[in-house]
């Protein structure tokens, strides 16, 4: 089975207060992210994202742009 793919969805612009505006994610969170090597913990990050997304605003465009990259690569979507 494929891993879980990454949160990013390519935008990499930090101006949220070093937020990412594409996915919310921290330069530190991305590296942490790439470290995790089991499933659950992947997936337990998405999950953790998806609440900081919404403690934060403004990323209701990440759910359909990570969906689709899941969709792609032809892994279940974690969050859906």
């Amino acid at each position: 089975m494929p891993k879980v793919p990454s949160p990013c969805i390519d935008v990499c612009k930090y101006k949220r207060q070093g937020h990412c505006i594409g996915c919310s994610m921290t330069k530190a969170q991305k590296s942490l992210y790439k470290q995790l090597k089991k499933e659950k913990h992947q997936q337990a990050f998405v999950h953790m994202l998806v609440s900081q997304q919404e403690n934060m605003g403004k990323f209701s465009h990440w759910a359909d742009a990570y969906a689709k990259r899941c969709r792609k690569k032809g892994v279940k979507n974690p969050i859906s």
